[in-house]
């Protein structure tokens, strides 16, 4: 059978039985997937045998790149040995204690347990039940409100999808179901006020936590969670000064500071985690996806010797802390997030993403200038370009996401796999990433965007 009945065959049966997530299924009964075969390096295949050059790391998360045998070999040698094990009822196994004393030595501050879970959207959904868990340890039974930001990325599950800030992730899913104050989302080119400057915009964003805390009390304030970039909300770099006067705020009223790292963690802003980057010291860090490099499902909550005590002592007395996850720290996946960390730090890939990561942008920047090109962003080895209708007053496009979308589709046809986030087209690629194939990264995103530009002038789009 030859590989374009292969990929008609596949087709056909995706669209009758795969429900595909973050997905129009109208549309996909119409166009079908793409049916990825095999990856390598920063490269995957398609069933018809095209290459595509993977923008996006998967999902913001292949650190090592498609394809690397360390990691094959080290899941073989596992399942090999002991396929499945738990962690419940003080059971245990090697690769998830020795993962566990690496995360706590990895970690920024002084975090020194890990829970595992199989996602990020678990691993802030623990997040959330440890937080309330430890308040009630304490006798402070109304301390659990969360605050999150709007456009913000948590998870898709009830808790950590009630902590995301983005309206598509809550319409006709009834959420949130917990109680989660959404603030303003920090990105200064959209949401900054005319004739505020960037300093400016971090101290109204500040008096927005700050007079949030007050007003709905700080004996109910249980958390501030959020990412130090933002990942789906259109990667949103925090303004000047952002950071550490959001901890310092947090600090004040006894408000726990959680950092969504599931995506920047384990190296993707040229330092081994962002808060390292910029001056965090979270009381909990989530990570996920780049601990494996995704090679196999794993997430984790790494919290400190504060919380730990308290939720220890509740624990304690009820007799057990009622809550974990069949799978969570598989004995696989933490084989193959050990052999993944490794390979990150034999290779020299945090300081690789900052030196192409640099390189990256400054490609990037010179997007600037295209007529449809509102904004060039990001930080370390992760950046987006953001197209609007007038550069001048900022105007989205109508409806948001139309052109996007076309982008998108112009990238698959030059081999190029990004994501539109709205009108927003994100770059993640793999941490391995050469120069010279960030070179051809931005010149298959140049013939996207010029196809775009073409065709939206063409529909009265742009002009």
């Amino acid at each position: 059978m030859n590989e374009t009945i292969i990929s008609k065959e596949l087709r056909e049966l995706d669209i009758q039985h795969l429900f595909h997530p973050y997905t129009n299924p109208r549309q996909h009964e119409q166009v079908g997937p793409i049916v990825i075969e095999r990856g390598e390096g920063v490269f995957v295949y398609d069933t018809n045998g095209q290459r595509y050059l993977e923008a996006l790391a998967g999902l913001w998360s292949v650190a090592v790149g498609f394809g690397e045998p360390r990691l094959v070999e080290a899941a073989a040698k596992q399942m090999s040995m002991l396929p499945f094990y738990h962690l419940f009822a003080h059971k245990s196994h090697s690769p998830g204690i020795r993962l566990a004393d690496k995360l706590c030595a990895m970690a920024p501050g002084q975090l020194s347990h890990v829970l595992f879970s199989n996602s990020g959207s678990e691993a802030n959904d623990s997040v959330v039940k440890l937080v309330w868990f430890y308040n009630n340890s304490l006798g402070r039974p109304d301390k659990k409100k969360f605050i999150a930001r709007k456009n913000g990325y948590h998870g898709i599950t009830v808790a950590s999808g009630s902590l995301t800030g983005l309206p598509a992730n809550h319409n006709a899913f009834d959420l949130p179901k917990i109680p989660v104050i959404h603030l303003e989302c920090p990105h200064y080119y959209r949401f900054g006020r005319d004739g505020e400057t960037e300093q400016q915009f971090t101290d109204r964003l500040i008096k927005e936590l700050e007079d949030t805390i007050l007003a709905e009390g700080p004996d109910t304030i249980a958390a501030f969670i959020g990412e130090p970039v933002m990942g789906a909300g259109g990667v949103i770099v925090p303004p000047v000064g952002y950071w550490p006067r959001v901890q310092a705020v947090c600090r004040k009223y006894d408000v726990l500071l959680v950092a969504d790292e599931v995506i920047t963690g384990f190296g993707r802003l040229g330092t081994m985690f962002a808060s390292d980057h910029y001056g965090i010291e979270p009381d909990i860090l989530v990570v996920s996806k780049q601990i494996t490099s995704s090679y196999q499902p794993l997430g984790a909550v790494i919290f400190s010797e504060k919380l730990y005590q308290g939720i220890a002592d509740k624990a304690g007395a009820l007799g057990t802390f009622a809550h974990g996850l069949t799978a969570g720290g598989h004995p696989v996946a933490t084989a193959v997030a050990l052999e993944n960390l490794a390979i990150i730090e034999e290779r020299g890939l945090v300081a690789n993403a900052k030196e192409v990561g640099a390189y990256m942008r400054e490609g990037l920047a010179a997007f600037a200038s295209h007529p449809m090109v509102g904004e060039v962003r990001g930080d370390g080895l992760i950046a987006a370009v953001e197209l609007v209708a007038d550069k001048a007053s900022k105007r989205k496009f109508d409806p948001v996401g139309k052109i996007g979308a076309y982008l998108a589709g112009r990238g698959h046809e030059h081999g190029l796999i990004g994501r539109n986030l709205g009108d927003t087209f994100a770059f993640c690629p793999p941490m391995i990433i050469t120069k010279s194939e960030v070179d051809l990264m931005l010149s298959l995103f140049s013939k996207a965007l010029d196809d775009t530009y073409t065709w939206a002038k063409s529909q009265g789009l742009a002009t």
